[in-house]
């Protein structure tokens, strides 16, 4: 039996990965570790069994120290990040506070310890961004280029993450990995927040680059990745999980009001936010050609099914709309209070 501590625990993704390792792994103990800013809900892994919550920042060295060795974790799995680009242009430093300076911590604190296993969770979006008109993809030994506050911020938390292995041995992996969707995503992200202001009959606000484009993942494939990693991953590596599924903002747009029944008047378009990166897609051939993985769920499928999801549990995000600390106006002018801006 494992005992994981999966930091940014009642997150987005760090929840889907919680309630996919108690279904894949009942036998383990999870610690589901979160300083509940904003986005996390605690709810979203309440109450799961085999699942212990913990209330505590990543940056606090000393008490994750105490929790891993009250526990006896054996591995860390670190999705705890703040991750909204649009917050990252009107607040940055909590960004590098979390996402540089909280990673260190936690670092830190798996080094006193001695953990078995430290994996850390990037994105693609620390390479910078691509052109819309290239077939090129970004691989794992791509430079870093970070645009913005929040890519920066995640670029610096990778360096801490590979600074702790050669300097001091910690065994860590890390996966860069394309745009995650489906459920308990925060409605602040361009999927749910479509889909709810849908849903209301409320516009759906576009940038002006509206053909920009993302690749998209599942979140329980992403979770699969990173189980085969923990499993059969080398140590020190970095893997990219990709799908080669590209979406531009209109694409989404148009899929969340079909599916839904609404009118494409629903649309407005709005001026960009600064730094708004054209393009990502990864390489993945590593991760498929030394550890066999391959995505699971089609996008046509799990797009539809979240939208489903959203449609059918407003009681999970409608008390959520008036947590988004960023308004977006016509001038691109944000404040930290109030309901969620635009996305993507």
């Amino acid at each position: 039996m494992n005992v994981l501590l999966v930091t940014g625990g009642a997150g987005f993704i760090g929840s889907n990965f919680v309630r996919y390792w108690r279904d894949v792994h009942p036998d383990d103990t999870v610690v589901a570790l979160d300083a509940l800013t904003y986005a996390g809900v605690r709810e979203n892994v309440d109450g799961l069994p085999g699942v212990e919550f913990v209330a505590a920042d990543i940056g606090d060295t000393d008490t994750v120290a105490e929790v891993l060795t009250e526990y006896g974790v054996d591995v860390i799995v670190n999705f705890a990040a703040e991750s909204h680009n649009s917050l990252a242009v009107l607040d940055p430093a909590r960004f590098f506070r979390t996402n540089v300076l909280g990673t260190q911590g936690l670092c830190e604190a798996a080094r006193r310890v001695g953990v078995e296993r430290f994996h850390h969770v990037s994105t693609c979006e620390v390479y910078g961004d691509l052109d819309l008109d290239t077939d090129e993809a970004f691989t794992e030994s791509s430079p870093y280029r970070p645009r913005t506050p929040y890519n920066a911020s995640k670029a610096g938390g990778d360096h801490v993450v590979r600074a702790y292995h050669e300097t001091w041995d910690l065994p860590i992996t890390i996966t860069n990995c394309a745009n995650n969707y489906g459920k308990f995503q925060f409605p602040e992200k361009v999927i749910p927040y479509f889909t709810t202001l849908a849903l209301r009959d409320d516009p759906l606000p576009l940038y002006a680059s509206t053909q920009n484009r993302r690749e998209w993942i599942h979140a329980v494939d992403h979770c699969r990745a990173i189980d085969l990693i923990l499993q059969r991953g080398r140590i020190g590596e970095t893997y990219h999980v990709g799908t080669g599924v590209e979406q531009s903002i209109e694409q989404i747009a148009d899929t969340v009001l079909g599916h839904l029944g609404k009118p494409a008047s629903l649309k407005t378009i709005v001026p960009d936010r600064p730094g708004h990166d054209r393009r990502y897609v990864l390489d993945w051939t590593k991760i498929r050609g030394e550890l066999g993985w391959e995505p699971q769920v089609e996008w046509a499928a799990g797009i539809a099914e979240t939208i489903d999801w959203y449609a059918e549990h407003p009681e999970w995000w409608e008390p959520l709309r008036e947590r988004a600390p960023v308004v977006e106006t016509s001038a691109w002018q944000g404040r930290t209070s109030g309901a969620a801006g635009t996305a993507g």
